[in-house]
């Protein structure tokens, strides 16, 4: 004849519950304690992400920093670098043709065929208004034309080790151009030792002439006419296949940090993203002086 179970007398029953709770919060904090630190969490809505400091190399912030995406006009950076390597005349002035034009798929110029433009202001243009008839026209007049050109892109980019990197024509128009982040962070240091790549690309605005009238631009990235951020380096990009795109070499929380945000969703996301990161960054180092 089976024994009937004894039931629990409710004070048994809370102290049973209680070191049932005190075993598994013992238990938790010992598996937290033995797992390896993670890299603390920054909501970001750019999909392939990259924040390294410029001095240590040390990687701040990873997120898919080894996806291959299209880059869009983050490639204009490889286009001034390889421009500036072959040590081409940035006086000469250069008749703006239809070929400039081929390729552009929609993509708005203001500057037309037939005008003349120094290729100094056509890089200009290019860093800092991503204008892509003059990244095409700065490829163009290149020894050898475009093809010699996109070879001097690609050699460039394995000079730098950018081994997920592949590049097919100037402006970045085209969604054959890829890299990751990771390889983007090599282009953005590479590309930071140009004093002139620097200048052009944080310029606030700049005016040139154009068929005796003057035509002003202004630069993409709205973040260096903010003066509580220092930028020594920007590029932006967008193509629907790239979404959008934004590097910088930048001083956030007392560090020279290198930020890549590749396709990211949304017209201000880019901006919102490195205002996060920069907000994020400053909040962890005024925790870090607490402790």
């Amino acid at each position: 004849m089976a024994t009937p179970q004894r039931r629990l007398h409710s004070l048994e029953g809370i102290v049973a519950a209680f070191a049932l709770f005190f075993v598994l919060a013992l238990t938790l904090g010992f598996a937290q304690a033995q797992a390896p630190k993670s890299q603390k969490v920054v909501y970001l809505r750019s999909s392939a992400v990259m924040v390294q400091d410029a001095e240590t190399g040390e990687i701040v912030i990873d997120k898919n920093s080894d996806a291959a995406v299209p880059i869009a006009s983050i490639t204009k950076l490889m286009t001034a670098m390889v421009v500036l390597d072959a040590g081409l005349d940035l006086d000469e002035e250069i008749v703006l043709n239809k070929e400039d034009a081929v390729g552009m798929k929609g993509s708005r110029s203001r500057l037309r065929t037939g005008l003349k433009i120094k290729r100094g202001d056509l890089m200009l243009l290019a860093l800092m208004a991503s204008e892509n008839r003059a990244a095409t026209a700065l490829g163009r007049t290149y020894p050898g034309g475009i093809p010699a050109f996109v070879r001097a892109m690609n050699e460039k980019a394995a000079e730098l080790n950018m081994t997920d990197s592949r590049f097919v024509e100037p402006s970045g128009l085209s969604p054959a151009n890829v890299a990751s982040p990771r390889d983007l962070v090599k282009l953005v240091r590479a590309a930071h030792a140009y004093p002139l790549i620097r200048d052009y690309s944080t310029r606030e605005r700049a005016t040139v002439n154009a068929f005796k009238r003057p035509l002003r631009f202004v630069n993409t990235n709205n973040l260096v006419r903010n003066s509580q951020w220092e930028i020594e380096l920007s590029k932006t990009g967008y193509i629907s296949e790239a979404g959008r795109c934004l590097v910088m070499q930048v001083r956030l929380a007392s560090k020279d940090l290198i930020v890549v945000l590749l396709d990211s969703w949304g017209k201000q996301s880019r901006i919102g993203d490195a205002n996060r990161i920069r907000k994020w960054l400053e909040i962890s180092m005024a925790k870090s002086r607490s402790i």
